[in-house]
């Protein structure tokens, strides 16, 4: 219902006489978010077949996603993080407010190589924050104030254009551009801390001997399928931001 009503906000400005506003640039901006669109459709459909392919190839050293976890954090020196199984598939996730590396129905009980490289990864969210990450610490200090601002920016910046229509006034515009932007800073922080994840988990699974060989190539072609998702997700996030940077500069007298 949003998207549908600012879509008809700027119908009503590109039509006549703004439509010559509707310039290379604009075109180009309405490109890149389709691009970065079908990018993310592709890298999410890679990602889905990598994790069956792999799903279905046997740990070698047989044991289970949640016994991986509990041994990479055993041999990490942390004793205060709870390996537990949530419902879902490719759910897993670190929560440090409660301690826990939460592992999904396809990874918590599989011996699959897939299953085996999403413990580890999570897991290294838990060395993460066990050493004090700093991209961790700045991401976690983020969520209460970016999960307000998601849901709030776009009925502010609806807001502000309907002022802007009437009174040429643009702040509350850009504070909703400001809220957006958090959501953007957020993405592109997490980068950083899944890429880590990951190479704190490859590099454990291969020191440990607990992962060798081709097992480990695997592993880590999995993994790094799964960080693309995040690169694009942040890219998406700046294109969003882009947009309405546009669209308030595109309404002006």
């Amino acid at each position: 219902m949003t998207l549908l009503f600012l879509g008809l906000l700027q119908a009503g400005y590109y039509a006549e006489p703004h439509a010559a506003r509707y310039d290379a640039a604009t075109m180009g901006m309405f490109l890149l978010i389709i691009a970065i669109g079908i990018a993310g459709y592709i890298v999410q459909a890679r990602l889905q077949s990598v994790f069956r392919k792999y799903s279905k190839v046997q740990f070698p050293g047989g044991l289970t996603g949640a016994q991986v976890a509990e041994k990479m954090l055993r041999e990490n020196n942390i004793h205060n993080v709870k390996v537990t199984n949530v419902r879902g598939h490719l759910t897993d996730h670190f929560n440090p407010q409660t301690m826990t590396v939460n592992l999904s129905d396809s990874v918590y009980s599989s011996t699959s190589v897939a299953a085996a490289a999403v413990a580890a990864h999570e897991c290294g969210h838990a060395v993460q924050h066990a050493r004090g990450y700093a991209p961790l610490v700045l991401r976690s200090q983020l969520v209460p104030v970016v999960q307000f601002a998601s849901s709030a920016a776009t009925w502010v910046i609806i807001l502000g254009l309907v002022i802007l229509a009437t009174t040429q006034n643009e702040l509350l515009c850009w504070i909703g551009v400001g809220m957006i932007a958090l959501s953007a800073l957020f993405s592109i922080v997490t980068l950083p801390v899944e890429y880590n994840a990951s190479a704190r988990a490859l590099e454990w699974l291969q020191t440990s001997r607990t992962m060798q060989g081709e097992a480990l190539v695997q592993a880590r072609e999995a993994l790094s399928w799964a960080a693309r998702t995040y690169l694009v997700a942040a890219l998406s996030a700046i294109a969003s931001v882009l947009y309405y940077v546009f669209l308030i500069l595109g309404r002006r007298d």
